[in-house]
């Protein structure tokens, strides 16, 4: 290693900022290539962690190799008298952090010691979901007296019965569906492929949306996707979101309700069962088991009623 900066690279996109020191600007064009090219880091973290740093730098109009821990301290505290939340907070520390381990992985003179900084807790938000009875009564609920109707259904099914997300419903293709193993060839974040396996129930639905109502729909159309909007195209998110604001109204459903509610009650319904976490986390498709985790917190009160029927104090 040498005390020299990394070289630039043209794809930087840093704008320049007239409020930041030049010498912080170029470590600051500097750490946006680092992170972006050599950490391979999403381009929406690259630029939040840009904006995050370049606000610190900007507030603090202090050369690099003086800032200190109480200097991170002091704005961070700032940011929090605010009342910035604690998720954006953590966010700023770590790119903050992610900087001067940057500083120090290239020998790149500075004065902070991170140990000092105090770490951020974010309380984990619980993902909402129905209970069993709820979310049954709502899809026994569904019409099925047009082709639209029919359609609406089988999604709404399908996100309950194989926990996928809602992109990837919607990009499912008639290829997709292997009807003999009765299994979807998913398509995750990352690009990642996964098996997910539907209920044996979702059979006479598909019978009746696949011979006779997707072919209403799309006239005489062709498309390889499975579920399609009234012109016979691919359904959108926004198409699917006011379909299901509107069954929700129908239903009478007075908490949040979203695409996303399916997979979480998906998940919490199956461990409630008594299903192994890591089987949870294959059909949901999570890289770690810390993601689906948090659904063995999320209800308590089959946790204590469990605890009363088993322990053998009880």
């Amino acid at each position: 290693m040498t005390s020299e900066s990394p070289k630039r690279h043209p794809i930087t996109k840093v704008e320049p900022e007239p409020n930041i020191l030049p010498a912080a600007y170029s470590l600051l064009r500097d750490f946006v290539f680092y992170i972006s090219v050599e950490k391979g880091m999403a381009e929406n973290s690259v630029r939040s962690y840009e904006r995050d740093l370049r606000d610190f730098l900007e507030y603090l109009q202090t050369p690099v190799e003086t800032i200190t821990h109480a200097h991170v301290v002091e704005y961070l505290t700032l940011l929090n008298e605010a009342g910035l939340i604690s998720s954006s907070l953590a966010r700023k520390r770590a790119a903050i952090h992610q900087f001067f381990r940057f500083l120090e992985d290239n020998d790149i003179p500075h004065n902070t010691d991170f140990d000092k900084v105090p770490s951020i807790r974010v309380g984990k938000r619980l993902p909402d979901y129905l209970d069993v009875e709820t979310m049954l009564g709502f899809l026994d609920g569904l019409s099925m007296g047009s082709s639209l109707e029919v359609r609406n259904k089988l999604m709404m099914e399908t996100l309950y019965a194989t926990g996928m997300r809602i992109s990837e419903l919607l990009n499912l293709t008639l290829h997709s569906l292997n009807r003999l193993e009765r299994i979807f060839l998913v398509h995750g974040k990352g690009d990642k492929q996964r098996y997910v396996p539907y209920v044996d129930s979702l059979e006479p639905l598909f019978d009746l949306y696949l011979n006779v109502h997707r072919p209403a729909i799309l006239k005489h159309k062709r498309s390889d996707f499975l579920f399609l909007n009234t012109r016979g195209d691919q359904l959108s998110r926004q198409g699917f979101w006011k379909i299901l604001r509107q069954e929700a109204l129908k239903a009478n459903i007075k908490q949040e309700f979203t695409p996303h509610t399916f997979r979480h009650s998906f998940a919490t319904h199956l461990l409630e069962a008594g299903v192994n976490l890591r089987v949870v986390q294959t059909l949901l498709g999570h890289a770690s088991l810390n993601t689906t985790q948090i659904y063995t917190h999320v209800n308590t009160g089959y946790l204590k009623e469990s605890h009363r029927m088993y322990h053998p104090r009880s």
